[in-house]
C-alpha cells in the first residue's frame, strides 16, 4: 500500500528573533503537516509568527530547533547554495502584489523563473491560459490590474511544478471580488496540480475556499478554525 509523502512537514519548530531584551519567540514548538492538493490558510494578528512560519517552510530561514521537511527532504540540513537550488525547483512563492519584474512581460516572467531553475524550454502559454491570463501574455506589470498581476504571480510560482506553494497575503491590495477570484484560483490550482498551498491571510472572508484553516497566536498554531 502506497503512502503519500507530505508536501510540508514541520515538527516542533522553534525560532527566536532579536537580541537581549528585545528577543521574542516567533515560533513556539510549531508542528504542521500539509498534504499534496491541500489549501491550508493560516490566520492571526500581525506579529503572531505567520511570516516566520512561511520563512522556515520556504527554506528562507532555519528554526533554532525542530525539523522542516518539503516532500521528504529536511531543508534545515541543506547548505545555502543547495537550499537556493531546492527552493527554485520545489517551492513556489506568491507575494502580496505579485512582486513582478516591471520590465518583463507576463510570459517573460515565467520564462525567467524557469531558466533560473535550469529549465530553458518553458512554454508560458498553458500556465497563463490556466490562470486566465493567456490574452495578456505580452503585457508588462504596469499594464495589468492588481488582480491580473496576482494571477501572473500564481502562474510564475507554478512554472517549475513545485511541490509546495507559499502565499503571503495575496488579497491585501485587492477589492472583495478580485480577492475571491484569486483565492478561488489558488484552490483550483492546488487541486488540479496536486500542489500543497499554504496561505497566510488577514482576510477571513476568503476562508470559504480553503480546505483547512489554522490560527496562529503568539507563535503557536491553534486547533482548526471552522470555514463554514
Amino acid at each position: 500500500m502506497s503512502t503519500t509523502i507530505p508536501a510540508l512537514e514541520i515538527i516542533d519548530a522553534r525560532l527566536e528573533l532579536g537580541d537581549g531584551d528585545s528577543r521574542v519567540t516567533a515560533l513556539d514548538d510549531v508542528s504542521l503537516t500539509v498534504n499534496p492538493g491541500e489549501l491550508v490558510a493560516i490566520v492571526g494578528p500581525s506579529g503572531s509568527g505567520k511570516s516566520s512560519l512561511l520563512a522556515i517552510a520556504g527554506a528562507l530561514s532555519r528554526p533554532d530547533s525542530g525539523t522542516v521537511r518539503v516532500h521528504g527532504t529536511d531543508v534545515t540540513t541543506l547548505s545555502k547554495n543547495a537550499s537556493t537550488k531546492f527552493r527554485l525547483r520545489n517551492i513556489g512563492f506568491v507575494f502580496q502584489s505579485g512582486n513582478l519584474l516591471p520590465a518583463l512581460t507576463a510570459a517573460d516572467q515565467l520564462r525567467l523563473t524557469g531558466r533560473l531553475a535550469g529549465n530553458r524550454r518553458v512554454d508560458p502559454k498553458p500556465l497563463l491560459d490556466a490562470v486566465g491570463m493567456g490574452h495578456r501574455a505580452g503585457h508588462r506589470p504596469g499594464e495589468l490590474s492588481g488582480g491580473e498581476r496576482q494571477r501572473v504571480g500564481i502562474a510564475r510560482a507554478l512554472v517549475n511544478a513545485p511541490t509546495l506553494l507559499l502565499v503571503d497575503e495575496p488579497t491585501a491590495a485587492l477589492d472583495r471580488r478580485r480577492s475571491h477570484e484569486v483565492v478561488e484560483l489558488l484552490a483550483q490550482r492546488a487541486h488540479a496540480d496536486n500542489v500543497a498551498v499554504v496561505m497566510v491571510t488577514h482576510d477571513r472572508d476568503m476562508l470559504e475556499h480553503c480546505d483547512r484553516v489554522l490560527e496562529m497566536i503568539d507563535g503557536r498554531l491553534s486547533a482548526p478554525v471552522s470555514v463554514a
